[in-house]
């Protein structure tokens, strides 16, 4: 995976670099070349390049033009598919693509090919959606469940999934889904806040859709919430440290799959205050492995260890030869950072006012990696009771875990204690 470099050592004070724009001596038309390779220029410039004129766009080649433009629209519909879920951008398609099919019977038959494929991906988009709002309204804290209905959930993960490799490959379907969905022009709407290259507003550019994108970030702290939630469930300490057992070698599992993000939801999960404070139930586990796991995720050195790991999955994926080894499931948040960074920390602009074009092609060298991976099918059977537990069980709320935890081991101090007060008060009604 891209690295973001340094900036202290890529960038200036005035946010670009130096020496590559200094040595782009090759101009044409105010656009700056190096290595055959555009690196900066003027919007007018820029604009003035691929506006028609006589000397290339003569009216009476229309026809050689067609299947350019055909190709055009069919990677943009291909490749930003939600760009065109706005009505007024599906009608200039429709019309551009109507302009195209008026010509030949093979440009119809393309165009019309174009417009079912978009048609059915944005229905699939849609359909998602709906999924995805039908699961959030149902949601119920367990603390509450507990209370009305104790017996709806007496099962445990264990009691629906045995054996931790199942699930670990059921937690990659679920990434491999929630992933397929996010269009990479969502990376772009997540972190602009107005038209980066214009002061005039897009009439564009008030759809600002990020809800695949906020939705698999959710996934994360829902997965996390929910081992947790499964570790301090057990009245018993011998049970609690057999799921914590059961989680490492989920864990496991998924490092071994290239499945980075659950790996870092469960660990983070058994991480939380309310589960690492079980010193109890800790002694009676094995950590040697959580241990091994933690120091491949270790933030320490923005990540390298783990980064190491993901270049190591990438590459396995160049050269697989099964769709298990295609699989690259990267820790998002850590991505997402990554990508802000680089997008907060380089200027759209050099101080003459040309894009910086550097700084746009290493965006989509990034968010193109991304897309790669998210295409991947997930080579393993599917368990629709698995899944539906993992996606729709009601978890702890923070609090709940608390109270969770101090009623498995009781608190060791005054500030615990008055804590553990506060929660039987508010949660269970008791003094």
């Amino acid at each position: 995976m891209p690295q973001t470099p340094p900036f202290s050592a890529m960038f200036d004070s005035s946010g670009y670099n130096r020496n590559l724009y200094q040595s782009a001596e090759d101009s044409c038309g105010g656009l700056y070349y190096h290595d055959n390779n555009l690196l900066s220029g003027s919007l007018e410039a820029l604009i003035q390049h691929l506006v028609p004129n006589v000397d290339y766009y003569p009216d009476n080649q229309i026809r050689k033009i067609a299947p350019k433009i055909l190709q055009l629209l069919t990677e943009w519909t291909e490749t930003f598919p939600y760009d065109f879920r706005d009505e007024r951008m599906m009608r200039n398609l429709k019309d551009l693509a109507h302009r195209i099919a008026s010509g030949e019977e093979t440009y119809r038959k393309n165009v019309q090919q174009m417009i079912q494929c978009l048609i059915r991906k944005l229905a699939a988009l849609s359909q998602y959606e709906e999924v995805l709002a039908k699961i959030s309204s149902t949601s119920t804290d367990r603390l509450t469940l507990l209370k009305t209905k104790p017996q709806s959930i007496q099962r445990d993960i264990i009691s629906v999934c045995s054996d931790p490799y199942t699930l670990a490959q059921q937690l990659t379907h679920i990434e491999l889904e929630r992933l397929n969905y996010i269009g990479p022009e969502e990376f772009v709407q997540a972190f602009v806040q107005k038209d980066p290259l214009d002061n005039d507003k897009s009439c564009y550019s008030e759809r600002k859709k990020t809800r695949n994108l906020e939705a698999y970030v959710e996934w994360f702290n829902r997965l996390s919430y929910l081992v947790a939630t499964e570790i301090c469930m057990p009245v018993k300490k011998k049970h609690r440290a057999r799921m914590i057992e059961y989680f490492i070698d989920v864990a496991r599992e998924c490092f071994n799959i290239g499945n980075f993000n659950s790996l870092m939801a469960i660990i983070s999960g058994m991480n939380m205050s309310p589960v690492s404070r079980l010193k109890k139930t800790w002694a009676k586990v094995k950590t040697a492995k959580f241990d091994v796991l933690e120091h491949q995720m270790d933030p320490s050195s923005n990540f390298y260890n783990y980064r190491t790991a993901l270049r190591g999955a990438a590459q396995r994926s160049l050269t697989a030869h099964s769709s298990r080894e295609k699989i690259v499931i990267p820790f998002f948040s850590l991505l997402i950072k990554d990508i802000y960074f680089l997008n907060e920390g380089c200027a759209n602009r050099l101080p003459n006012g040309h894009v910086n074009f550097e700084k746009f092609w290493e965006l989509a060298k990034q968010v193109s990696e991304f897309m790669t991976w998210k295409q991947v099918e997930c080579p393993f059977e599917r368990d629709r009771k698995i899944l539906q537990y993992l996606l729709t069980v009601p978890v702890f709320s923070e609090d709940a875990l608390y109270l969770a935890s101090y009623e498995s081991e009781g608190p060791e101090n005054h500030i615990e204690k008055d804590r553990w007060k506060s929660l039987r008060s508010s949660l269970l009604g008791r003094v």
